[in-house]
């Protein structure tokens, strides 16, 4: 099945959109843009975060679609991740799904985040400097970074950031969204 056929998916998604926690595109789209990011995810990845978790995309979506990883979804409110923590149920996912209400830029630095996953990944976080830096300190030494990517012809964001200093290789583009490996920390 298609993820964005996933009945599962599509009624969570749709839940969020009537109360605005979730943009108007249409379902499909913002589903099949979320696996994405699943697909941009190399083999042997066991355990990824997303930053800014909202209404669960992309991570309720890698979770579907990936179900060898383990995902930890981080929002800083509690709304937010209430509502998560019910979709998660109701997809019956919560043996390999952790929602975690805090802000990504406390997380980072404690012991049980700090450097702890194989990827995490991003979809309108924030700015892409602090996207980068806070996404590094969740990730281990030869992890990965997936984030969101503006459509094709945009100006490259990643060009006046100093990747190198940030412990990352240059973005490979997939489609809509950038991959970064994490080379040093």
């Amino acid at each position: 099945m298609r993820p964005a056929d996933h009945p599962g998916l599509r009624r969570i998604f749709g839940e969020a959109q009537k109360i605005g926690a979730l943009g108007s595109a249409p379902l499909s789209e913002i589903i099949e843009h979320a696996a994405s990011f699943a697909e941009a995810l190399p083999i042997g990845v066991t355990s990824c975060v997303d930053l800014g978790s909202g209404a669960g995309v992309p991570g309720l979506v890698i979770a579907v679609v990936r179900p060898e990883i383990r995902m930890t979804l981080i929002d800083r409110r509690a709304k937010r991740t209430d509502t998560l923590l019910r979709s998660v149920q109701s997809l019956g996912i919560q043996d390999q799904v952790e929602v975690v209400c805090g802000d990504v830029e406390v997380l980072r630095i404690q012991d049980r985040f700090a450097h702890a996953f194989d990827a995490a990944c991003a979809r309108g976080f924030g700015p892409p400097l602090q996207t980068l830096q806070w996404a590094v300190g969740l990730v281990k030494l030869g992890g990965y970074v997936v984030v969101s990517e503006p459509p094709p012809g945009s100006p490259d964001r990643w060009a006046d950031i100093d990747l190198g200093s940030l412990g990352v290789s240059s973005p490979t583009r997939l489609g809509p969204v950038a991959l970064f490996h994490v080379e040093h920390i």
